[in-house]
């Protein structure tokens, strides 16, 4: 089934559908050795293992991506992760937003399978990577979860944070075969701010104030009951 982006146009807004074959989540993809490594340590507080590699590319079914407002989930330990999503498109690339919801109690086992049990929610809105590539790391990132019956920030921060597209697409298309049509990429995320832990709500945006837009969603998770 494909997804729908509407995206700004020369005269108009226009829509997109895209029918996503590929998905790629890039994992540890700070530019800044010191802020991987703490994430790295804050994963291993809740008990998930160092990766093999530096930055790590993990794949998931295209099918768990997701334009609901609602998904459903297996028990209470899962949480979102918001990151920029990059997606090729007729020819050409554009720039959304996910959010890399993972099974933080599977992820001790296996991160590959924690990351594809879960659905990977993506906004609705979209942008050419042409018209934000001048200015990426000026774009800001951002994350809210619900605890105690309301919305805290959770994750903040510039993508000068992260590896930016081009370094992303060259360094997984050394082993990897040329991106095409439906191809996707989720581009890493920001640590959090207080620690991961599992929210049932979700909200994220990806600011870009130099052309005064932003592109946000929201979901909700239902936790499935865990049958032994």
């Amino acid at each position: 089934m494909p997804l729908s982006f509407d995206f700004p146009g020369r005269d108009a807004h226009r829509r997109l559908e895209v029918e996503f074959n590929c998905l790629v989540v890039a994992g540890w993809t700070g530019r800044d050795a010191h802020a991987v490594e703490h994430h790295i340590h804050e994963l291993e507080a809740i008990g998930v293992p160092r990766p093999s590699a530096v930055p790590l590319f993990y794949r998931v079914a295209a099918s768990q991506l997701s334009q609901a407002d609602a998904v459903q989930v297996v028990g209470d330990g899962t949480s979102g992760e918001a990151e920029p999503f990059l997606f090729f498109h007729a020819g050409e690339y554009f720039v959304s937003l996910s959010s890399d919801h993972t099974d933080r109690t599977l992820e001790a086992h296996s991160v590959a399978l924690s990351k594809q049990i879960c659905p990977k929610p993506v906004a609705r809105n979209a942008w050419r990577l042409a018209d934000v590539q001048d200015h990426w790391d000026d774009l800001v990132l951002r994350s809210w979860i619900e605890e105690a019956g309301e919305f805290r920030l959770y994750q903040e921060g510039t993508l000068a944070a992260l590896r930016d597209p081009a370094d992303l697409l060259a360094r997984y298309g050394a082993s990897n075969p040329p991106p095409a049509e439906g191809f996707a990429m989720s581009c890493g995320t920001l640590g959090a701010i207080g620690g991961v832990r599992p929210s049932s709500r979700f909200r994220m945006e990806l600011l870009d104030a130099r052309l005064d837009r932003r592109i946000t969603h929201a979901y909700r998770c239902t936790a499935l009951p865990v049958i032994a």
